[in-house]
């Protein structure tokens, strides 16, 4: 006679992710029924909605660690600083292990010392664990299964990352596709231009930088801030749509443009995002060795105007990336 299967035994297949059991509202309780996703369903997009609370950011983690452990690498952007969380996996969930990342407050509330308090949080999460059929074993599965590192562009708090490495001509890919390359074009001019304060308007200098990544891109030569604050008060061209360029955007405008582009990049907080390593998203998925990764952009630490910027660049080059793909 045949004996069921454990659990483990029904979850631990490839692309099978275990996220949790079925609650039974009419009893108010949960039941043994395992809830288990299809990872080809993840092959398109798809969003997670819910009220503040709700368990958004529990179902999200516990979707890239199922990935993580079938070898699933991801890009994570972080805007609030807490999925690098991520990071703290325990294996063999020693008290030890939980001192360092306790609130000694929490202790001292409940008239503990940081040992104590480190040891009953230990026994909590593993009693946690068990009743959910996991444990250390599958917490040292997921550390191995992947690479977890923290990117800050901006910041030396992790990996730094350089956002003012990404202004080269896209691939082939996209540059003989017109809507692909304007969408491009379009998102990289939005991002900055929401960094500047304007001395014209929103309209007029989306439309003339536009315009010059557009004609110096087409010349397949690479691109940095500096190059476009020389191409604002020098221009390669002379027309912007239908008018010629004088008309368009005069002499003295231009100038000031430029003006206000150049002090964007001198300041310090700014030129923190040239520090680092240049985007690269195969080295974001893989490390070296070829090892999947869980790379996590953390953008917390910036400002508003920042996160948009960061977050444009970085999706673009994953756009781009995706392109090259088969």
């Amino acid at each position: 006679m045949a004996t069921a299967p454990t659990p483990s035994q029904t979850y631990e297949k490839l692309g099978v992710f275990y996220l949790g059991k079925v609650y039974d509202p009419a009893q108010r309780r949960r039941t043994d029924d395992l809830v288990l996703y299809d990872s080809r369903d993840l092959l398109t997009h798809c969003v997670c909605v819910g009220m503040t609370g709700s368990g958004k950011t529990g179902l999200c983690i516990g979707l890239l660690e199922e990935a993580a452990i079938d070898g699933v690498p991801s890009i994570i952007i972080d805007p609030k600083g807490d999925l690098t969380n991520l990071l703290l996996t325990f294996p063999d969930l020693s008290p030890a292990d939980f001192r360092p990342w306790i609130n000694t407050d929490d202790a001292q509330r409940k008239q503990m010392s940081p040992e104590e308090y480190a040891a009953r949080q230990a026994e909590t999460w593993k009693a946690g664990l068990e009743s959910w059929q996991q444990g250390g074993e599958r917490i040292r599965r997921l550390k191995d299964a992947a690479d977890f590192v923290i990117f800050t562009p901006g910041s030396n708090s992790g990996l730094p990352l350089s956002i003012m490495k990404s202004f080269d001509p896209p691939p082939p890919e996209v540059m003989d596709d017109s809507e692909l390359l304007h969408e491009r074009i379009e998102s990289t001019v939005q991002g900055l231009i929401s960094m500047l304060e304007l001395p014209v308007t929103a309209m007029q200098a989306t439309a003339y930088l536009g315009a010059l990544i557009e004609h110096w891109w087409g010349t397949g030569a690479k691109l940095d801030l500096p190059t476009l604050v020389r191409l604002i008060a020098e221009p390669p061209i002379t027309r912007v749509g239908a008018l010629e360029l004088n008309e368009f955007l005069p002499p003295r405008k231009r100038a000031d443009l430029a003006v206000a582009l150049n002090a964007l990049i001198a300041s310090p907080s700014f030129r923190r995002l040239g520090d680092g390593a240049p985007i690269d998203i195969q080295s974001l998925l893989y490390a070296k060795d070829g090892k999947p990764r869980c790379a996590i952009v953390s953008i917390a630490h910036l400002g508003d105007n920042e996160r948009q910027f960061v977050v444009s660049v970085l999706l673009n080059e994953m756009l781009a990336w995706t392109r090259r793909q088969s």
